[in-house]
């Protein structure tokens, strides 16, 4: 399920940008700043700066598992 995978890159300031979070339904090896960071904020030349500054996670979860526990937790 595309909605049970994301990658989450928290992106400090930069020069005169204020800092961001990004969020992109990508696969595990996708899970980079240049795959994940839409639009870039910044020029060319400072696109390596910026995304070497920027963490990259990727996560997965079970949205079923999270449906049966809040199911289980109402009964």
């Amino acid at each position: 399920n595309s909605e049970d995978v994301r990658c989450k890159c928290i992106c400090p300031p930069y020069k005169d940008h204020s800092g961001h979070i990004y969020n992109k339904n990508v696969s595990q090896k996708d899970c980079d700043c240049l795959h994940v960071v839409e639009p870039m904020p910044v020029p060319g030349p400072d696109v390596e700066a910026y995304c070497l500054r920027c963490e990259c996670k990727y996560e997965e979860r079970s949205s079923v598992t999270i449906k049966v526990n809040n199911v289980i937790l109402l009964v």
